[in-house]
């Protein structure tokens, strides 16, 4: 992004900006959704496999696989694009988070715009690291949830719903853990210092909180602290490295 004078930018050249990132980042994730098209069936099988292992009960000949299935005629398309586009959203995940930062941090000078390349180096593996643990967490939260079904009655689950119900747990988790690295960021940046950080503690662990229990897909305890437990320590141990940068910046600044 290209500041102005002062470093500001008109209006104008905001929106600009906003439609070329908003523009490179679909560009990508539709991309990389071709990657997802390509080995669908595989993951298709991962995703399934808290409810029901798809390849062994297609080994064994059944033809289904318990209370999944896919409903209309249109559905089978349906989902193959939902699968591809939530592969394209993951794997195109170090480009949009890149575009994401390149647009919320403008006017960088030159020696800062490195910060740019350790962002995009720590958003990646945060990202991934969260999503992974939603996808472990995938098999506790549908076996809590599909607890409440009363013994006499079963349960028939659509996939194209429970395709939903992962996207979001996957993404959330994924998008939570991104929240340390945003602040460590700003903080380099001399957005942010450490004590502004860590001052509002309580109400940063009460906002973890509260985001879990409002965002989480299954709202049952186990998942919540999964997620929770997590965030906090990360809270912490961000508002600890901008502290030693503080300190850093404050020794630098001293001696020159």
């Amino acid at each position: 992004m290209v500041a102005q004078s002062g470093g500001r930018m008109p209006i104008l050249e905001h929106f600009r900006e906003l439609r070329k990132r908003v523009v490179r980042a679909a560009a990508a994730i539709l991309v990389a959704s071709g990657i997802g098209w390509a080995f669908y069936p595989r993951i298709v099988n991962l995703l399934a496999k808290p409810i029901c292992d798809l390849h062994r009960s297609h080994l064994a000949g059944l033809g289904h696989c318990g209370a999944l299935y896919v409903n209309g005629v249109l559905g089978p398309l349906n989902l193959q694009v939902t699968v591809s586009f939530l592969v394209g959203i993951i794997i195109s995940a170090p480009f949009w988070l890149y575009q994401l930062w390149a647009f919320v941090a403008p006017g960088l000078h030159r020696r800062e715009k490195r910060y740019s390349i350790i962002f995009l180096a720590f958003a990646t593996p945060f990202f991934a690291g969260g999503a992974y643990l939603g996808y472990r967490v995938l098999p506790l939260a549908v076996k809590a949830l599909l607890g409440f079904t009363p013994t006499s009655l079963n349960n028939l689950v659509r996939f194209d719903d429970y395709l939903n119900f992962v996207l979001r747990l996957i993404l959330v988790f994924g998008g939570a853990f991104e929240f340390p690295v945003l602040l460590v960021s700003l903080n380099l940046v001399g957005v942010l210092s450490g004590k502004a950080i860590l001052k509002p503690w309580r109400f940063a662990i009460f906002g973890i909180a509260f985001f879990t229990a409002a965002f989480s897909p299954t709202g049952d305890p186990v998942t919540m602290s999964i997620l929770a437990l997590p965030l906090i320590a990360l809270y912490f141990a961000a508002g600890g490295i901008a502290l030693l940068n503080d300190r850093r910046r404050s020794r630098k600044t001293a001696s020159s």
